[in-house]
């Protein structure tokens, strides 16, 4: 690692310290009530709010805040001499899914992991069936008792930029001016409705929300939201003949008649997909929460017209019924807009290579915070963290990984003041 500023031991001490004990903070997001505009969506998110601002205030920086709607954000100021040097931003989000619960979250560390099957409560990690764990061997492997999700998704970028400012602090390191910001309700597709945008002075930064060592992710899904609403006609099933009409029938037919070969579970890299998410309702009204999701903009226009007809269709199906269809766009591929600013992303993949090891570029099957960011103008590629497994009880995360991204956001901060 070219790094001859750090230790090593120190790092890993300090990054462990942090993502444990984060871990343990509950802060599952609503998005139930992120949709209806509450910011955050959760007590505990403001919770861990206050606790991170405290830990920041404590490091010595002297600008931090703790907005309304509970995104922290810090400023570092620049060493003597930095001041003209261009800002970097860092970002991370302090809310964990809610799939699957993360309250009581009890990690598990094994260090020197010897490749076999890590027994859990009711399941197992197994590394003939999770490819990232077999190449994990001989890592510290952090994981839950099985109950819960871990939340590396995204305590583990948490406690990189954390273990990587103070580092920086601690040891006089010289830097430009570095903002942080963690936000609320990431993972409601929230994460950004009230970001203070204007209070930032950097033009560009990195979300450190990603996977596997070494991935360095720079473009993503096209997202939009469908939302059905499917009215029939109710009566008495005991004389429903013939006016009766099903709303639920009408749902289940929608979702039926969506193409099997492109839905989440049969697609990967760059092939999109309809996911059908929520259903409910009775024999009057209904309705379909449909996520849309490709990587190009046409593909997208596709599916949303596939959409309408196939509402179309069932509408006629149906005699006497009605369907509607609502498309909310939620963000847009980052990669134009990176493009606009290749520094942004070259500076990436030397900060990993200076690491010491190779980077890889992989599509987000998903989206980021920098999805959003970067559609705003500010462009955002994504780090990765070692975490794996993310919204599941399967969680784990590999704390040399991890380290490895302490290494890049230091290599980052390095080459920022190099200027």
């Amino acid at each position: 690692r070219n790094l001859c500023f750090m230790d090593s031991n120190k790092i890993s001490d300090c990054l462990l310290e942090k993502f444990l004990r984060y871990v343990q903070i509950w802060t599952s997001s609503d998005s139930e009530k992120a949709d209806n505009g509450v910011m955050p969506s959760t007590e505990q998110q403001m919770d861990f709010a206050h606790i991170l601002r405290k830990e920041l205030i404590a490091l010595g920086i002297n600008d931090v805040q703790l907005t309304t709607n509970g995104y922290v954000c810090a400023r570092i100021c620049p060493s003597k001499g930095m001041e003209n040097i261009p800002a970097v931003a860092f970002f991370a989000h302090m809310d964990t899914s809610e799939e699957v619960s993360g309250k009581d979250v009890k990690p598990k560390v094994i260090k020197n992991y010897d490749g076999s099957i890590i027994q859990l409560d009711s399941i197992e990690l197994n590394p003939e069936s999770d490819d990232a764990l077999s190449h994990a061997i001989n890592e510290t492997i952090i994981c839950t008792d099985g109950t819960t999700l871990l939340g590396a998704d995204d305590k583990a970028g948490i406690a990189i930029i954390m273990t990587a400012i103070e580092h920086i602090l601690k040891n006089d390191i010289p830097h430009g001016t570095i903002e942080i910001m963690f936000s609320p309700d990431e993972e409601t597709g929230h994460g950004m409705d009230k970001v203070p945008l204007e209070w930032f002075t950097a033009k560009y930064g990195y979300t450190i929300d990603g996977g596997t060592a070494g991935e360095i992710e720079t473009e993503c899904f096209n997202a939009w939201k469908s939302e059905l609403t499917f009215t029939g006609k109710a009566m008495h099933t005991g004389t429903a003949r013939p006016n009766m009409v099903n709303a639920i029938s009408m749902a289940s037919d929608f979702i039926s008649f969506l193409p099997r070969h492109e839905a989440p579970e049969t697609t990967d890299n760059y092939q999109g997909f309809y996911a059908p998410m929520e259903i409910s309702g009775h024999i009057e009204n209904a309705s379909v929460t449909l996520f849309l999701r490709d990587f190009d903009s046409e593909g997208m226009e596709r599916r949303k017209s596939y959409v309408n007809q196939l509402a179309q269709t069932i509408q006629q199906k149906y005699s006497g019924s009605k369907v509607s269809v609502k498309h909310t766009q939620q963000y847009l591929n980052m990669k134009d807009r990176i493009n606009e600013h290749p520094h942004v992303a070259d500076n990436l993949v030397k900060a990993v290579r200076s690491a010491g090891i190779e980077p890889v570029f992989k599509p987000i099957r998903g989206g980021t915070d920098g999805s959003r960011l970067s559609e705003m103008g500010f462009p955002c590629p994504n780090i990765f963290t070692g975490g794996h497994n993310f919204h599941s009880k399967y969680e784990w995360a590999s704390l040399q990984q991890m380290e490895y991204a302490v290494f890049t956001l230091l290599n980052l901060v390095k080459l920022q003041a190099d200027k």
